[in-house]
């Protein structure tokens, strides 16, 4: 049954963004704060026909940054994008080029200003971002990046990239930290969404003027341990992992092990 309720979610999400999206399309065309509003609109309704079709809720702790701050979340699936998304008042994120070519998404997401992001280009996009910034352009928004790159499954290993600290170096922003556990709900990788309760929780903002050693450290432990005692608290069992950042033998067998569990 529960199969089923997720099918029926699944086809649902994705009409109702056509629905929405072109609904509106004038709003988005005339304003970013047009484009702003359909985006949250989409993600808060979504989120509460999730809860009502398929017995997921969400649930968002600590408190969700207003000013302009780097945003740096655990990414696990689309849902916790949803809940970011209808949390934060100004955000935008660091997205996969290929996603701007997306229907509707893609679209939305190129006229809130995201940023897309090419394999081997992304110094360009970095330093493209950084002008915005200096030329108040992105003033008091929210940019969310991924710093392990891509989703990463319950109890798999990805090391965290050093372009988070590139950003937090040069905008000069607090970044904020995002631990989460939808995945444990809503995989990867599948079509079945569990009943339960996915929870995204702001961790304290680590401020600016670290040097790379110490932020990058110091953003890997926090996200990692909220997110470990979030899934636990979901019930799923989390292995105990030494951290990756700063040492590249641990990284890359972790690395290929964590390959192994997203396959099984």
């Amino acid at each position: 049954m529960q199969y089923l309720r997720s099918l029926v979610f699944n086809i649902a999400m994705y009409l109702w963004m056509a629905v929405v999206g072109l609904a509106f399309a004038p709003r988005a065309i005339a304003s970013r704060v047009g484009a702003r509003a359909g985006c949250n609109f989409y993600a808060r309704t979504t989120v509460t026909m999730l809860e009502a079709i398929c017995g997921l809720r969400s649930e968002v702790r600590g408190t969700p940054p207003t000013g302009g701050v780097l945003v740096a979340a655990k990414h696990q699936s689309f849902l916790d994008i949803l809940i970011l998304w209808g949390t934060m008042p100004r955000p935008f994120f660091i997205m996969k080029s290929i996603l701007k070519y997306a229907p509707i998404l893609g679209a939305y997401a190129m006229r809130l200003g995201c940023i897309p992001v090419e394999r081997g280009k992304r110094a360009e996009a970095i330093k493209k971002l950084l002008a915005d910034v200096r030329a108040g352009e992105r003033k008091d928004g929210q940019l969310l990046i991924y710093p392990q790159g891509t989703r990463v499954a319950p109890g798999a290993r990805k090391p965290y990239k050093v372009g988070t600290f590139a950003l937090y170096e040069q905008l000069g922003q607090p970044c904020v930290p995002v631990a989460t556990n939808v995945g444990v709900f809503w995989p990867k990788r599948g079509l079945l969404r569990k009943r339960g309760t996915a929870v995204m929780e702001f961790l304290e903002p680590i401020p600016p003027g670290l040097d790379r050693p110490t932020f990058m450290a110091l953003l890997e432990k926090r996200i990692e341990t909220a997110s470990n005692k979030l899934m636990e608290e979901a019930g799923f069992p989390v292995p105990p992992h030494p951290p990756l950042h700063g040492d590249p033998v641990a990284a890359a067998a972790s690395q290929a092990a964590s390959e192994a569990v997203e396959k099984t």
